[in-house]
């Protein structure tokens, strides 16, 4: 999977289900993180940060809905979407599962295709540009369809590692990455590459923004990392 495919956390104690709800993530373009229980799910929301996590309610080991409070309690996780999966479909758990923090509630069973549709609707809020969303930031514009970029009408000529700092910078204005979260999402968090390169790409970047004159969009934030804005 490239660097920028998004990556579902899976959370399904069910072997059939699981299988399922894999392929069909999969054949969607995702790549998919498994677990079978609560345990093991804590540990690899730890280890890969997913990009959306699929769980499942009831679970050996912790529960559904506590993985879901803890993640929703934490300032370095509380952003990740989640929708949960459940049996349950009384009004009163739906509400529960919500209150807890849950990004979307789905009982089973449940049509594959609308899960898929729930799964776009969750990363086109988060990730934008990893599932085909225009992006803009004052004068920049970034398509992620077409793989363009252009800062005040103009195109902007970006190698593919530009791209897609440019593009995980633009999803979250504003938002200071340290160099290890930018290694993660722009290069894969199974690549080794030292810190310094992503240093030498943002300068190449930066000067890639600002061959045609503008002010410089890229803020750096000493001891820490880089910011759009």
């Amino acid at each position: 999977m490239s660097a920028d495919t998004p990556c579902v956390l899976l959370v399904e104690d069910e072997p059939a289900q699981r299988e399922i709800l894999r392929y069909n993530l999969s054949a969607e373009g995702y790549d998919v993180t498994l677990a079978e229980n609560g345990d093991d799910a804590l540990i690899l929301i730890e280890e890969v940060t997913p990009d959306l996590v699929l769980l499942d309610w009831m679970l050996p080991g912790v529960s559904g809905i506590e993985i879901c409070r803890r993640l929703k309690t934490r300032k370095d996780t509380r952003m990740i979407p989640v929708i949960m999966l459940s049996a349950r479909s009384e009004e009163v758990d739906r509400v529960r599962g919500l209150e807890t923090g849950a990004d979307d509630y789905v009982v089973k069973p449940f049509s594959v295709s609308e899960l898929m549709a729930r799964i776009r609707t969750q990363l086109r809020r988060t990730r934008p540009a990893a599932v085909g969303q225009r992006l803009e930031y004052q004068d920049i514009v970034l398509d992620s369809e077409s793989h363009r970029v252009t800062r005040a009408d103009r195109e902007v000529k970006l190698g593919p590692t530009e791209f897609r700092l440019l593009s995980t910078l633009m999803e979250k204005p504003g938002r200071v990455w340290s160099r290890e979260q930018l290694l993660d999402r722009v290069w894969g968090r199974d690549v080794y590459v030292d810190t310094r390169t992503v240093d030498v790409h943002v300068g190449r970047l930066r000067k890639a923004l600002c061959r045609d004159g503008g002010a410089d969009p890229l803020r750096t934030v000493r001891g820490t990392g880089y910011a759009l804005g």
